[in-house]
């Protein structure tokens, strides 16, 4: 027959049960590893005066040394020189954050440009990496994310090309799995982002307001620009090279760029949303903003598998692919591309022979290259379409 337990033993039964769970839990929390870095546990300020550099890199190698995790920037404005990323890390910028570029003093500043593997075939931007806000070379998994700001103010678009002077705002090199997602980038420098020898990037809902290039990645594999507004009147827009600063010629191939904008309009302007067109003629061939979306002058290794679909240009130049130093531009599909107000060709493809390549190189080729549903609105008069080449050498596309 079976016994009838006692309420008030049943109760007590229980309770011991879930304290025991409870206990139980509670270890397991302890001991699980921390994977939230914040940069104010480390001594960050985040008060805009105070130089956070060493607090954000300590909290970087704290993060590494755990194996991993994220380095999290609460609201606040870091200002700070060169951060060094570190592989499984990832930055996440809250809404309100601000990592401020410092503007260098006597000989404190940016970490000073390593030294070229080959500097000979391309300019000194696309061939230095240490000298900027956010670097990493030789990485894995990492990432930089949220809805925070990435502000150059300290850096250069230019020269001088020497420490402690830092021109880019992101710089990678020779990395893999890679993301970049959902932040805003003010004032990059010479490059906002320049990837080199990065496989597998994901560049997503970034919102750039630049004084130079914006985005340009360089002698990359599998990558994917969706959803990201480019503002760049100063320069080109969205940017694909195969340059050798590599010291050897790579192409850059398997690349998705989607439902973007481009636009030249004036610096900050895009950002603030006053959209104004007043610096127009300030870039070097006094022919208006620029702003643009680009394959080439870097052509070395060249570019294959590349498919454009769904962005918008506006008050800038038009859509350019040029390969000039050797490399092959094939297998392109470019369609659904609305455009307005274009200060230059809509539509520029070139094949030339500049060379600035190893001896012997022989002259590239653009084939296959499918160009179609483009409405362009409102293109400068003085400006056709233009598709030109080189005597005895062949040009395949269909627009």
């Amino acid at each position: 027959m079976k016994k009838n337990i006692p309420f008030a033993k049943q109760f007590l039964f229980k309770s011991q049960m879930c304290l025991c769970f409870l206990l139980l839990n509670l270890i397991y929390v302890q001991a699980a590893p921390e994977t939230t870095f914040n940069v104010k546990n480390f001594g960050a300020k985040g008060d805009s005066t105070t130089l956070d550099t060493q607090a954000i890199n300590n909290t970087i190698e704290a993060a590494a040394k755990a194996g991993g995790g994220t380095v999290y920037f609460p609201a606040g404005t870091y200002l700070s020189f060169s951060i060094r990323l570190k592989s499984h890390i990832s930055l996440y910028l809250d809404q309100g954050a601000t990592i401020l570029g410092a503007t260098p003093s006597g000989d404190v500043g940016y970490d000073a440009p390593e030294t070229a593997i080959n500097d000979t075939f391309q300019d000194f931007g696309h061939s230095h990496w240490h000298n900027s806000l956010i670097w990493g070379e030789n990485l894995e998994d990492i990432s930089i994310l949220g809805p925070g700001i990435i502000h150059g103010k300290g850096l250069s678009r230019s020269g001088p090309y020497r420490a402690p002077i830092g021109n880019k705002a992101i710089a990678l090199k020779l990395c893999r799995n890679v993301i970049l997602k959902d932040f805003t980038i003010l004032y990059g420098g010479h490059f906002g982002i320049l990837a080199t020898g990065v496989d597998n990037l994901t560049i997503d809902n970034l919102k750039i307001d630049t004084n130079r290039d914006g985005i340009d990645i360089d002698c990359c594999k599998n990558v994917r620009v969706s959803n990201c507004s480019v503002n760049s009147p100063w320069d080109d827009g969205i940017c694909l090279k195969s340059s050798f600063a590599l010291g050897f010629a790579r192409p850059t191939e398997n690349v998705t760029i989607t439902n973007c904008s481009v636009s030249g309009f004036d610096r900050g302007t895009f950002y603030n949303g006053t959209y104004q067109r007043n610096e127009g003629h300030l870039v070097p061939d006094k022919e208006g903003p620029t702003g643009r979306i680009k394959f080439g002058t870097e052509s070395n290794g060249g570019f294959k598998n590349i498919t454009i679909s769904n962005c918008v240009f506006e008050y800038c130049r038009g859509l350019a692919l040029e390969t000039v130093d050797g490399g092959l531009l094939e297998d392109v599909t470019i369609s659904n591309i609305t455009m307005r107000d274009i200060i230059n060709s809509p539509i520029f493809l070139r094949l030339g022979g500049r060379m600035r390549a190893p001896e012997n190189t022989p002259i590239g080729a653009l084939r296959r290259i499918n160009i179609s549903n483009i409405n362009v609105y409102n293109a400068d008069s003085r400006f056709a379409t233009l598709i030109s080449g080189i005597p005895g050498m062949i040009l395949r596309m269909c627009v």
